[in-house]
């Protein structure tokens, strides 16, 4: 018998958009607002104010075991992802540009349409029908005679599937073929391993918001400050190493520090947690509808994620029903401006479009909890038989 529903109550079940504020980030944002000081000031105010930005860089730089010299802050991962996708960039061992860009088939769009290659000089790698990214096929990619070194950008978990990429097995080819290698750990981290050497990346790009942290926060990683220089997006005082000029949001920064503290906090713990509600979703969805696809089972996934359709069920229909019951999911479909499309994702793995366009993502995150679960399935089971009593009367 399932627990009674409060109807009033709510349950959010789609963190990988954001997660709800933290109460470590949130009162870390608070502190932060109460500093008069610019951080660029040398007198005790500024000082205070740069000392909270620094306390950030060293948490955020600990999540992903990386250096704080190489953090560089920004104003969201997507701004992140426009900074370091440039053929600009050089190293000792190569001073010249880059003269392509590699996508995986199945990035966020900031990285598909955020970046200053030129369309000429952008190539796709396609995905496997499990969501994971062709190996042999960029490797096809990368030895193709005459055509010089690339820049990977690999994200490190699909934001709609929750599939994990093989970043590291990418990374050696790439560098092997003298090349670069962005990956886009948004979803990634504090969800997943995410070590920058484990990964082998060069860059990682992270968002505040993803972590509880609050929205207007973002950081490009470098593995090493020095080896690779790139142009900045943003030009004027200096600020962050000349990489991002403007002074910086010191309370979204230090909520940021703060939420990458948190996420580091009994990180396997919170990680079985999250799979076994994961796993307890899954069960309420394929109960009520056994002929459910999900998407990405095949391969290893986020624990906090669950992508699926049911055959002839809209996405958006079972969105407005869910959250007309109390609950808030999404789309699996990427969505701009509050249109639900296709999703390019599932396009690259090969679903149907008549299935795909039914996709549901439930994601999970530090607040979930078991009533969350039970909250879903009721209201699951009143929206899948309104939409199918409905498509029977059409």
């Amino acid at each position: 018998m399932k627990a009674s529903v409060d109807r009033q109550a709510r349950s959010y079940l789609d963190f990988n958009a954001t997660a709800p504020l933290r109460p470590e980030a949130r009162a870390a944002c608070v502190a932060a607002l109460d500093l008069p000081g610019n951080p660029s000031s040398i007198h005790a105010e500024g000082r205070a104010a740069r000392l909270a930005i620094e306390a950030a860089r060293a948490a955020v730089a600990a999540l992903v075991g990386a250096s704080a010299r190489g953090v560089t802050f920004t104003s969201s991962g997507t701004e992140a992802a426009n900074l370091v996708l440039t053929p600009a960039i050089s190293s000792p061992g190569r001073p010249g540009p880059l003269g392509r860009l590699i996508i995986s088939a199945g990035e966020h769009p900031c990285v598909l349409k955020g970046h200053r290659f030129g369309p000429d000089q952008v190539e796709i790698a396609p995905l496997h029908a499990d969501g994971r990214v062709d190996l042999a096929a960029l490797e096809g990619i990368l030895g193709r005679a005459g055509a010089g070194p690339a820049m990977l950008a690999l994200q490190g978990a699909n934001n709609e599937t929750g599939v994990l990429q093989p970043v590291a097995e990418a990374a050696a080819m790439v560098h092997a073929a003298g090349g670069v290698v962005v990956c886009d750990a948004v979803q990634l981290a504090g969800r997943s391993p995410c070590q920058l050497g484990a990964l082998g990346s060069d860059f990682l790009i992270l968002s505040a918001h993803k972590l509880g942290g609050p929205k207007g926060a973002g950081a490009l990683i470098s593995a090493g400050s020095d080896a690779l220089t790139l142009p900045p997006l943003l030009r004027g005082g200096g600020q962050e190493r000349g990489l991002r000029a403007g002074t910086e949001n010191v309370a979204a920064i230090a909520g940021f520090g703060a939420a990458a503290q948190a996420a580091s906090a009994d990180f396997a713990g919170e990680a079985a947690r999250l799979s076994a509600l994961r796993e307890a979703l899954a069960t309420e969805v394929l109960r009520t509808a056994p002929d459910a696809s999900v998407f990405g089972a095949a391969a290893e996934r986020l624990p906090n994620t669950l992508c699926f359709a049911v055959p002839g069920v809209s996405a958006a229909t079972l969105v407005i029903a869910l959250d007309l019951a109390g609950v808030a999911v999404s789309s699996g479909a990427a969505c701009s401006s509050g249109k639900v499309t296709r999703s390019h994702v599932l396009d690259a793995m090969g679903v149907a479009p008549a299935l795909a366009a039914g996709a549901i993502r439930l994601s999970l995150g530090w607040s979930s909890s078991q009533a969350d679960v039970a909250h879903f399935g009721e209201a699951f089971a009143g929206a899948l038989m309104r939409a199918r009593r409905g498509r029977s009367a059409a």
